[in-house]
């Protein structure tokens, strides 16, 4: 599709964020699993809760619009997977494998808050109120989530200073 309009350009947008949020549900759990710290865990496991709503909400979109978020790739979002998965694999078990998930967590969350800032702009430009508010919901709960992992983070920040 030729990105020749707001619109089409709003809604390729749209599909790569529906792939993104459906590559974040498959590798939450696997966070989840690997966390050795319980506040953590359930961060990963209240988000993967969030972002299958995520994608409920992306649905309701593209009824909306009357189309598919099916057919693309987001591969940024793939990369930024990808890395975070390398680093998880060269952390030991434990409080610094932790951090390193963290770190990725928060790779993931500002991208999808890049995303959802612009995608919720064009759908305001655009008179699309009812599906800004939709991407608004969801850009706030991205914050939220960013927002907890810092908190998560800082309680290990603390731990490494005083072990060392």
């Amino acid at each position: 599709m030729a990105l020749d309009s707001v619109e089409k350009l709003f809604i390729d947008e749209l599909k790569d964020l529906y792939s993104a949020e459906n590559q974040i549900t498959k590798t939450l759990p696997k966070l989840a699993k690997s966390s050795s710290s319980p506040d953590l865990r359930k961060a990963f496991e209240h988000h993967l809760k969030e972002t299958e709503g995520h994608v409920q909400r992306l649905d309701q979109v593209f009824e909306i619009l009357g189309t598919s978020g099916k057919g693309k790739t987001c591969e940024g979002m793939k990369g930024v997977l990808s890395e975070g998965a390398e680093m998880m694999k060269e952390a030991p078990e434990g409080a610094l494998r932790d951090l390193a998930m963290i770190s990725a967590a928060q790779r993931v969350e500002h991208y999808e808050m890049a995303a959802y800032g612009t995608v919720r702009s064009y759908a305001e430009r655009l008179g699309q109120t009812r599906i800004a508010k939709l991407l608004e919901e969801t850009l706030e709960e991205e914050k939220a989530a960013d927002k907890k992992l810092t908190e998560v983070s800082e309680k290990f920040n603390i731990q490494a200073k005083h072990a060392a």
